[in-house]
This record gives C-alpha cells, sequence and structure tokens, in this order.
C-alpha cells in the first residue's frame, strides 16, 4: 500500500475513534444551582493554555457540579495570579469570593505537572498547596484529584470527582436494538466501552475495590449474571438459573453477591459466595421480593417487596434473621440504597407528581423528596453520600441525572446518541 493511502487510512481511523469516543461520553447541563453554596473563584492556571485540558475549568467544573460551590465566571475576574503571594485579597474580597485557587499547568517530560493553591480570602492565609505530576492521558485525572483535595480542605467531606460510573446505552428499534455497557469518569467523560451486545443489559454494580462489574445480560436469550474484571476484560458467568436472575448487589467485603432470583417460584433474595458459589436464601415469601442492597457495615440487607400490596422496602438483619418493613409513606417505594453512614435511604418514591428520588433518615422515618422531574429510577449514592445519579427522561430520551443529597442542586448527562440508563457510582478508587 502506498505510504500517503496509509497515512490517510489512519487518519480516518483516528477520527472514527475519535467520534465514537465524542458519542459514548455524557456532557453535563447543570439544572439547578444551590443557592446557598460558597462563592470559590478558581483562576486559569498560568501556561494552561497549551495543553490538551483546562486544568482550571475541569476544577471549576467539578466544584459547581458538587452543589457546595458557586465558581466566579472568569469574565468577571479583575485579576489572573497564578500564586499566592500575588493575591490581592482586597480585590477578591470585594467580588464576595470566599476562596480562591490558583496555580500553573505544564509539560513535565512525557507527562504533566500541576502545581495548584487554595487561598482563604477573608482569612488571608493558604489553607492547601501541592505540586501533582500526571502522566500522558491523565491531565484530566490529575486535576480530579486537586478538586478531591479542595472540596475536603473546605468542607472536611472526601471528594468524590476522581470516581467512576457504570451506566447502559441503548441505541435503535426492534430487531436493530443495540445495547452497550460503559463506564466514565464521574463527569462522564474518558468513556470505556465494556460490553455491546444486541440483547439488553441491566443493573450494572461495582465491586468495593473497583475492579469488577456485576451485571445481567440477556444474550443467552434469558436473564444471567455476569462478573467483569474491567482491567483484562475477563468475566465468568455466576448465576445463570431456569427463570429470573436479576439485581447483583456486591457486599462490602466483595466475598457474597445478593442476587433476585426465581428458580423456586417467585423471585425472592439469595446471597451467593463468590468464591464457592454457595447460595444461602434470605427471604420466604409469595410475594416478589427484589432489589438486594448491603448497608455500609454488611450486618444487614433492604429490598423491595409487594408482600405488603405493592412495593415497599424491608430490612433483613443477618444476625438476627428478623425482617421489618421500612417505608411507609405513600404506596410506592423501591430500589433502596444505603447512605454511606447507614443513617438513611436513597429511594424511588412515588408521589402525585411522579416516580421521583428521595431520601428517607431511618430513624425517624421522614421521608422527603429531592428530584422534581416524575420519571426517574435506577438511583445510586456517591462514596462521599453528597450526591445520588439517576436515570430519567428528558423529551424523549432517557438520560442520567443527578442531585444532591440535600435537594438544592442537579444535573443532567445527557447523551450525544441514543437512551441511557441503569447508572452505578463506583466506590472510592485510591
Amino acid at each position: 500500500m502506498k505510504p500517503l493511502m496509509t497515512a490517510w487510512l489512519t487518519a480516518c481511523l483516528l477520527l472514527l475513534s475519535q467520534l465514537a469516543q465524542a458519542q459514548a461520553n455524557l456532557t453535563i447541563e447543570i439544572t439547578r444551582g444551590n443557592e446557598r453554596a460558597t462563592p470559590i473563584a478558581v483562576v486559569p492556571f498560568a501556561g494552561g493554555e497549551d495543553l490538551p485540558e483546562d486544568v482550571a475549568q475541569v476544577i471549576h467544573d467539578d466544584l459547581e457540579r458538587s452543589g457546595y460551590f458557586d465558581p466566579l465566571p472568569r469574565r468577571q475576574m479583575m485579576d489572573t495570579p497564578s500564586e499566592g503571594d500575588q493575591v490581592r485579597y482586597g480585590d477578591w474580597r470585594a467580588l464576595d469570593v470566599r476562596y480562591l485557587v490558583v496555580g500553573t499547568a505544564s509539560r513535565d517530560g512525557d507527562g504533566y505537572r500541576l502545581r495548584y493553591e487554595l487561598l482563604d480570602i477573608s482569612g488571608e492565609r493558604r489553607m492547601l498547596g501541592e505540586v501533582v505530576t500526571a502522566s500522558e492521558g491523565e491531565l484530566r485525572g490529575a486535576a480530579h484529584y486537586a478538586s478531591d483535595q479542595i472540596f475536603e480542605a473546605i468542607t472536611g467531606i472526601r471528594g468524590a470527582f476522581s470516581t467512576r460510573i457504570a451506566y447502559v446505552t441503548s441505541q435503535g428499534v426492534g430487531d436493530d436494538m443495540q445495547f452497550a455497557l460503559y463506564v466514565a469518569d464521574a463527569d462522564g467523560r474518558n468513556s470505556q466501552q465494556v460490553l455491546s451486545s444486541r440483547e439488553p443489559i441491566l443493573s450494572p454494580a461495582w465491586s468495593p475495590d473497583g475492579g469488577k462489574l456485576a451485571y445481567v445480560s440477556f444474550e443467552t436469550e434469558r436473564p444471567a449474571i455476569y462478573i467483569q474484571d474491567l482491567a483484562s476484560g475477563q468475566r465468568v458467568r455466576a448465576s445463570s438459573f431456569e427463570g429470573i436472575n436479576g439485581a447483583p448487589a456486591w457486599s462490602p467485603d466483595g466475598r457474597r453477591l445478593a442476587m433476585s432470583l426465581s428458580k423456586d417460584g417467585q423471585p425472592e433474595i439469595y446471597v451467593m459466595d463468590v468464591g464457592s458459589r454457595d447460595l444461602q436464601r434470605i427471604t420466604n415469601d409469595s410475594a416478589i421480593d427484589t432489589e438486594p442492597s448491603w448497608s455500609p457495615d454488611g450486618g444487614s440487607l433492604v429490598f423491595t417487596s409487594d408482600r405488603s400490596g405493592g412495593p415497599q422496602l424491608y430490612r433483613h438483619d443477618f444476625a438476627s434473621g428478623e425482617q421489618e418493613r421500612l417505608t411507609f409513606t405513600g404506596n410506592y417505594n423501591a430500589r433502596g440504597r444505603f447512605a454511606p453512614d447507614g443513617e438513611s435511604l436513597f429511594l424511588i418514591h412515588r408521589s402525585n407528581n411522579g416516580y421521583q428520588v428521595a431520601r428517607q433518615d431511618l430513624e425517624s422515618g421522614r421521608l422527603v423528596t429531592l428530584s422534581d422531574s416524575g420519571s426517574e429510577e435506577s438511583p445510586s449514592v456517591a462514596p462521599n453520600g453528597t450526591m445520588v445519579i439517576f436515570a430519567t427522561q428528558q423529551g424523549n430520551s432517557g438520560v442520567l441525572g443527578a442531585v444532591t443529597a440535600d435537594g438544592r442542586a442537579s444535573f443532567r448527562l445527557p447523551s450525544a446518541q441514543g437512551d441511557v440508563r441503569e447508572p452505578a457510582w463506583s466506590p472510592f478508587l485510591n
């Protein structure tokens, strides 16, 4: 083949790869800001204009998306210092900025070098300063890391910007339907395809170490639960009994999977030892029991059951073997997920406004709705408990949405094409 033709084909393949990556990425749209958010400014990093990513903009977007911060637009900045010694605190106080982030970004051999500082404007002091190095392709990751440190320094809560999400996309109609399982950064970027299938994919669930995904696939024309190693791509079929094999959920120690199986009749909750494949039946009822989720300490499971006449949440205690009903507000409460502190549940609650993400305090039983579109499903909680991601509808398309745990701020992550469903937020990855 002629060198010119080879170069042309290489360029075309590279372009197609970039286009496919762009279509798979999700784009954040802020839908509701927090009126009580803390004012902060992230100044463009000196030298950053020559890099493939705008590091300061990534940090700005991370902090804004959290709902805790209200970053100052760049056009309103009177100055662009790159280090603390250059900062005129009075100027930033006049802009009602409470915290300031400054820094530099540059090439460093085959990678990058970031230096950033966090400044307290009212106290005129340096709160945080660090130099971060990143290899080629990891520049956004370094920016997310800086966001995590800044977030924790101000709020006292561990940042979750360096985590990932899994989700399922679908395109086409009828016999031309195509499904795919993706993982991406928590902001929807850097997406990678894990599985592609002409049959539905459901319920991805992260292992506690973030190295594996369990999910349901219909590729053999009936549902089966698979476990896939993300680094190697290798996978095993964990459960393929007759009937329903659904809703896998990892135990906090990563040794067991809770799931819903109908192999003995009605769907019931079982727990499988991942190593031995031994099964323990947890529920035994004439009702439908599904959607298990572990408590953070592994001592109990919450699950959805219609044994009271409609979907409600119940808890199974492993020590006592007792099961109790948890939800009593309304006639539909499902897909319960524990907050990381174990003190509350996030769930889907049906009200007069439709299906909404809600939070229920486990001690008081008080339930409050957080989202507002009325078509929500499949909530998943950030590992620091500050946000919940879920599937919802935007026009005729399925998209992902997210809302803060207090309901004060929200955003959406639509896809460039196709529907997006079944989100799952990863654990902390470092």
